[in-house]
């Protein structure tokens, strides 16, 4: 049977959204298009909190609604079948197209919608008429009007009827559009977490772009490479955006070589913070984001994360503060990037860890150990022999 086949995107904060519904809606839908591809939609329109998403000729439907569950904002993607406004026709062929997607279940329901009320069918007799035909062909089925297994929904609009099953259903992510709550730049290493923060904040609508500091010879290219494979996966949910590469092996060496042990590692954060602050600072970015859990390592002790904020004039966000390592592993395993995290490659945050880091640390100490190096040097040096690279997804 060839049904012309639509996706019904369902949306869900954005509804809360007042008198900016409309701004947040056309950034969805900006979205959506950008995740799908130039040539995937034929027609899309948005009407009661559902976006309608024709495909274009020869598009596989159900790679379409994979590939946009992804997109931030979405609840749920249905999909629903295309019929005329023929009561008879919507019976026989819609009732033969919504029955895949009820053979392992046991009861249903029957709910109809007539925004074309000129349609000879009232909602309640539509529902009666189609639950009756779903039951005559579906034996297996019962009524449950409370608890269903699944709702086969019936819309008559102004120009054709949709028939659906809330089983045939591909789950969204939810959050907000990326784009509608500001930008910020991500810290990214090749580690479990950052990729997980980043993830994070993009959900709630951050644009996010991201730096990396590799430290040659003492981190190889493969780890730079893990670091872009982990990008290309963030950008799966986030759309296209920019990875700057800063190389970091002489400001490494150089705190090595002039400040104590014990603060070697709150003086490279505080560098690191301050080389992304500038960078994002010329890309208009608000925010910094950063992997952190509190206590998770020395340097993220309460006083550490102090000594590292103190670095910086710019807001930092840490969407992981209060998650264990096990929460943090669980959302890396969903979204992807676990399996390229744990590959066995050094980043430049594992390189000079020093025996004995201290996690009480004085602000006025860790100055005091930092004036020994020439900071500004150092982060401008930095800054100026970043590199950097367009990230997106494949």
């Amino acid at each position: 049977m060839g049904v012309k086949e639509i996706l019904l995107v369902k949306y869900g904060e954005i509804i809360l959204k007042g008198l900016n519904r409309s701004k947040f809606e056309n950034m969805l839908e900006s979205n959506i298009k950008r995740t799908a591809g130039a040539d995937a939609i034929k027609e899309m329109k948005a009407s009661q909190a559902i976006i309608y998403i024709i495909p274009a000729e020869g598009v596989d439907i159900d790679a379409l609604a994979k590939k946009i569950s992804k997109v931030f904002g979405i609840l749920s993607i249905i999909k629903a079948g295309v019929f005329p406004k023929d009561m008879d026709v919507i019976l026989s062929e819609g009732v033969e197209y919504v029955a895949p997607f009820l053979k392992d279940l046991k009861t249903f329901k029957v709910e109809a919608k007539r925004s074309d009320k000129k349609f000879p069918y009232n909602s309640p007799e539509i529902s009666r008429l189609m639950g009756g035909e779903v039951l005559a062909k579906c034996h297996h089925l019962k009524v449950n009007v409370n608890e269903p297994d699944t709702v086969v929904r019936v819309e008559i609009r102004d120009n054709e009827a949709y028939v659906f099953a809330d089983s045939a259903v591909t789950k969204g992510l939810g959050g907000m559009p990326v784009r509608s709550n500001g930008r910020a730049t991500l810290l990214i290493s090749g580690g479990i977490d950052s990729p997980v923060a980043g993830w994070m904040m993009a959900k709630r609508g951050v644009e996010i772009e991201a730096v990396h500091f590799c430290s040659p010879p003492y981190t190889s290219e493969l780890a730079k490479e893990k670091v872009i494979s982990l990008a290309k996966i963030l950008a799966q949910y986030t759309g296209g955006y920019t990875l700057y590469i800063v190389p970091f092996t002489e400001q490494q060496l150089a705190i090595r070589d002039n400040c104590p042990e014990e603060h070697l590692t709150l003086v490279m954060r505080r560098m690191m913070m301050k080389v992304a602050e500038k960078i994002a600072q010329r890309n208009k970015s608000q925010a910094l984001i950063t992997g952190e859990s509190l206590g998770q390592v020395a340097s993220q002790t309460i006083e550490a994360l102090g000594v590292t904020t103190d670095a910086v004039n710019m807001n930092i966000l840490r969407p992981l503060i209060g998650m264990d390592k096990e929460e943090i592993i669980t959302i890396a395993r969903k979204i992807g990037t676990f399996e390229t995290s744990i590959l066995p490659y050094e980043d430049c945050c594992t390189v000079f860890v020093p025996k004995h880091p201290t996690t009480r640390p004085k602000i006025e100490s860790v100055l005091k150990s930092e004036g020994k190096i020439d900071m500004e040097y150092w982060v401008n040096k930095a800054v100026e022999e970043t590199e950097w690279m367009r990230i997106e997804a494949e």
